[in-house]
């Protein structure tokens, strides 16, 4: 099955996380240009635009006057503070697309994705992951685009972030780019068992990445996915 546009249902809710450097917005950038029939929800945020981008297409780019507004008046499906910075998804717009049939795909943060499953317990979370400390160290410094101070922040958040996998229904590890995106496609069209996040074969990338072999049970006994 293909995801996309089914007029004879609501669509389908999917989340997917990762901690920054490990290329999650590529992997849907890629989804998108594979899928053209899948919808990608645009936050609201309150960093600054890079000259790159465009209003409305990256980001809604607000004030944080404005996105506190918004936030009081209960527009945001789930908002979150990252790096000094507020990001959110609205309401409105994903219930629409919902509604509309299309697969909707949501590209938050953990907190961010913590919110969703308390509102929305049926969507399918995944979460991305480099596929050693070292690449993810090597991409983040490929940017070239941050200070050093910037980088070492990002480093300590990235192995913060990464604690949260076991929230996540899915785990994919981006080693091999067009790999990676096959997973993707795989658990969007509901064939992703074998891409669980509790499966065991992540057991030493995750002690590589969170620095020391996780502590107590490491992936505890779940219900089955949707």
């Amino acid at each position: 099955m293909t995801p996309g546009k089914h007029p004879s249902r609501s669509g389908g809710l999917f989340v997917i996380s990762a901690p920054s450097g490990a290329g999650k917005t590529s992997l849907v950038k890629a989804l998108l240009t594979r899928n053209p029939a899948l919808s990608v929800s645009v936050s609201h945020t309150t960093r600054p635009r890079r000259p790159t981008e465009a209003q409305g297409r990256e980001y809604w780019f607000v004030t944080p006057e404005e996105f506190q507004e918004r936030l009081k008046r209960g527009e945001f499906l789930e908002y979150a503070q990252v790096f000094d910075n507020y990001y959110g998804t609205g309401k409105a717009t994903v219930a629409a697309l919902l509604a509309a049939g299309r697969d909707v795909i949501l590209e938050i943060d953990w907190q961010g994705a913590r919110q969703v499953r308390q509102s929305a317990p049926g969507c399918t979370t995944i979460f991305i992951l480099p596929p050693s400390r070292a690449a993810l160290e090597e991409r983040l410094r490929n940017r070239r685009t941050d200070s050093e101070a910037v980088i070492a922040r990002r480093l300590r958040d990235a192995v913060s972030d990464m604690s949260h996998y076991r929230e996540f229904g899915y785990v994919v590890v981006n080693d091999d780019f067009d790999v990676a995106c096959g997973q993707l496609e795989s658990i969007l069209a509901g064939d992703g068992e074998g891409l669980r996040g509790d499966r065991a074969q992540l057991a030493p990338l995750l002690a590589d990445l969170l620095g020391s072999p996780p502590q107590g049970p490491v992936w505890p006994k779940r219900p089955p996915l949707p």
